[in-house]
């Protein structure tokens, strides 16, 4: 599976069917090598794969991620060879156990212990029958991970980790504890404007979603930020976690993580003129040539 150096990550939830596979069309036409599509409270990501994959011929679909608390192992691993054949073996699983407040808060499920729960949730997936016409080759699995154990465990049970929401200097203690074999595919933050204080108002809007999740915080301490930081958005924060600027500057942030380990960097951008769902053609276009 040949993911390219540089991918695609994308929120479809605010656009129509139709308009996310001419999106992905668009995107494979550029020549960006995966896209990345996350699950929250809105479009199944299994079914969304399903529909993007038919209208591309090459583009790679990836989850990032599928949250292992909304489908039974077994049902995941179905939906993962179905959806290999299907396409050749073009889709990729990303898989995490998301976080205790969406879990527990919006599902009124039972949050478990991060590290074991994903271990069980791999053997049970490795143990499921699944008895239809298969892929020749068996598809990949990646899974979200940011601490030490967690990434030991992707290194160890499945095709490697897909870090959100990091650094490169995250991405390089990822690597040392994967490994040289493992799969790095790290998502990068980015926007395409100079202003420092527009690019950073605009980094911390989209970072407030995320800045009272347990485990982002988490790993961010562990990064070397804050409290204050966190909570406060701080410009430390914004330009640790985000790479804003022009072109050359995004492009230098992104060698950063091939050079601390990642094999793969998909990339969200962040649109400085137009509504949070609309994707920044514009900043995709300005860095194709890195894929």
């Amino acid at each position: 599976m040949n993911l390219g150096k540089l991918g695609v990550w994308f929120f479809f939830d605010g656009t129509s069917s139709t308009s996310a596979a001419e999106t992905a069309k668009r995107i494979e036409s550029l020549g960006y090598g995966t896209l990345w599509i996350p699950e929250t409270v809105g479009k199944n990501p299994m079914v969304l794969a399903s529909w993007l994959l038919a209208n591309t011929k090459n583009l790679i679909i990836a989850t990032g991620i599928a949250n292992i608390y909304h489908r039974e192992p077994g049902v995941t691993l179905a939906a993962q060879n179905s959806l290999a054949e299907q396409s050749d073996n073009r889709f990729l699983l990303g898989i995490g156990v998301s976080h205790k407040p969406i879990v527990e808060g919006v599902r009124g499920l039972t949050y478990g212990p991060p590290v074991a729960t994903m271990k069980k949730y791999l053997e049970q997936m490795d143990s499921s029958p699944y008895a239809a016409v298969t892929h020749s080759n068996k598809p990949a699995t990646v899974i979200a991970a940011l601490g030490p154990k967690m990434l030991a465990l992707a290194a160890e049970k499945t095709e490697g980790a897909h870090p959100y929401f990091t650094s490169p200097q995250h991405t390089q203690m990822a690597r040392e504890i994967m490994g040289k074999d493992s799969l790095l595919c790290v998502e990068q933050k980015v926007i395409l404007e100079t202003n420092p204080n527009k690019a950073r108002d605009l980094c911390r809007e989209t970072a407030k979603i995320y800045n009272r999740l347990p485990n982002y915080r988490n790993n961010w301490l562990r990064m070397g930020l804050s409290e204050e930081d966190i909570d406060s958005l701080s410009n430390k924060f914004i330009d640790t976690t985000f790479a804003w600027g022009s072109s050359k500057d995004i492009e230098k942030r992104v060698k950063e993580h091939i050079d601390a380990g990642a094999n793969h960097v998909c990339i969200q951008p962040i649109n400085p003129n137009g509504k949070a769902g609309d994707i920044h053609w514009e900043c995709l276009e300005s860095l194709i040539a890195l894929s």
